[in-house]
């Protein structure tokens, strides 16, 4: 009887540390399968969704809010510090970061700390800043606050299109409906793309989704890709004998008589 009694209590005590799952949030994506050709330049995903209030969520006051977050392929970069040495510009400092999201875009109706509160926000890892970007410091993994490796790694990542933090990205059409647009640039790597939506209300996350992605080249460079993987020797062959081909079409059309 006691046994049971625990139980129950413990059954309790995890279903009132989830949060309250008054709402269901749908969401989707106008396309799952991005291709890259040798035209691409770049392509605009839309993030769209909705949310669909039960009897007991009716009287909620205030409005919803949305936090997206879009995860790419992991890999570890590498941010180097430049300085003057004897009047010449040198690498002097690098630092590696161990698998970090080579593009990371995180989309909201309105900033991130009108939404919910700090603690929040370092515990749910919501925005460029509360995210984990480990490094590899003397042969040890951990973070540095206020390092500047770090600020220069997102700074160099945003100036590319591959991180990006956006307040106004997402627009709700109606109460319950929400749009947002996903910019991939040209240099965008290949790979599986995450999409973690949460929904708050009251500064509580009350619902959240998930939903999925692929980047892929196609074509010519895919081949390229391909064989450069599969066949490396046969490759760096082949790249050889067109350089050596090159030079000497070059020598022939070029040369004087």
């Amino acid at each position: 009887m006691r046994t049971a009694f625990a139980a129950a209590l413990i059954i309790a005590g995890v279903l009132g540390a989830r949060p309250a799952a008054a709402e269901r949030l749908v969401a989707s994506l106008t396309n799952h399968h991005v291709m890259i050709t040798s035209n691409y330049t770049g392509v605009e995903l839309v993030l769209f969704g909705s949310v669909e209030p039960d009897a007991a969520s009716l009287g909620r006051r205030g409005p919803y809010d949305i936090v997206a977050t879009i995860t790419g392929p992991r890999e570890s970069l590498r941010t180097r510090r430049k300085q003057r040495v004897l009047g010449i510009w040198v690498n002097t400092q690098a630092r590696t970061f161990v698998d970090p999201p080579a593009y990371l875009a995180v989309l909201a109706n309105r900033p991130l700390d009108a939404i919910t509160s700090a603690d929040n926000l370092r515990r749910m890892q919501l925005g460029i800043a509360n995210t984990p970007l480990p490094e590899l410091i003397h042969n040890d993994i951990g973070e540095v606050s206020n390092d500047p490796f770090r600020a220069a790694l997102v700074r160099l990542m945003g100036e590319r299109g591959l991180y990006s933090e956006q307040s106004n990205a997402v627009t709700f059409l109606t109460p319950t409906l929400f749009r947002a647009a996903i910019a991939l640039p040209a240099q965008v790597p290949i790979g599986d793309y995450a999409v973690d939506v949460k929904l708050f209300a009251g500064g509580n996350l009350i619902a959240h989704t998930d939903s999925a992605f692929e980047i892929v080249k196609v074509g010519f460079e895919q081949f390229v890709v391909n064989a450069a993987r599969d066949h490396g020797i046969l490759y760096g062959l082949a790249i050889a004998m067109m350089a050596l081909l090159t030079g000497w079409i070059a020598s022939v059309a070029f040369r004087r008589d």
